[in-house]
C-alpha cells in the first residue's frame, strides 16, 4: 500500500492558483480539472488545490491560519529564494529574519495561504571546555 500524504488548500479559482503555483514550484500539476489540481512536492509530499465553492462538506475558512513551509539549505538560499518571490509579485507578510529556529520569511498566494521559507539554524558547535576526554584503559 503506497502511503502518500497530502496538504489541500481551498482556493477561490483553481485553474489561477494552478497556474501561480506552477510558477513557483516550477512544474505541472500531476493531476488537473475545473475544481482541482495536485502538484508533487520534493518531498513527496502532495500540494492538493480544490476549489472552496465544490469541496464538500463545504469549507468555512479562509487562507492565512495555516503554512506551507519549505526548508532552504543555508541564509544565502532564504535570500535568493525571497528575492526571487518579490520579483514574482509574491505578498512578503515577513521580511528575511533570524528566528530562534532559523533564518525565515513568509509571503503569501493568492488566497492568502501562507508560504514560509527557512533555513534551519546550524547546530551550535560544542565549545573546547565542554568536550569530554575518556582516558584510555591500561593494558587496553
Amino acid at each position: 500500500m503506497s502511503a502518500k500524504n497530502f496538504v489541500i488548500f481551498y482556493v477561490d479559482k483553481p485553474s489561477a492558483s494552478a497556474a501561480f503555483y506552477s510558477a513557483l514550484l516550477n512544474r505541472p500539476p500531476v493531476e488537473s480539472s475545473p475544481t482541482f489540481a495536485l502538484f508533487a512536492l520534493d518531498s513527496g509530499l502532495m500540494l492538493g488545490l480544490w476549489s472552496r465553492h465544490t469541496v464538500e462538506p463545504a469549507a468555512a475558512g479562509r487562507g492565512g491560519c495555516t503554512e506551507l513551509a519549505f526548508t532552504v539549505p543555508d541564509a544565502d538560499a532564504l535570500d535568493q529564494r525571497h528575492i526571487d518571490w518579490s520579483l514574482r509579485g509574491l505578498p512578503i507578510l515577513q521580511a528575511p529574519t533570524d528566528m530562534d529556529f532559523g533564518r525565515t520569511f513568509v509571503a503569501l498566494d493568492p488566497d492568502g495561504h501562507r508560504l514560509r521559507v527557512f533555513a534551519p539554524a546550524p547546530e551550535p558547535a560544542l565549545a573546547e571546555a565542554e568536550l569530554i576526554t575518556i582516558p584510555a584503559f591500561p593494558g587496553a
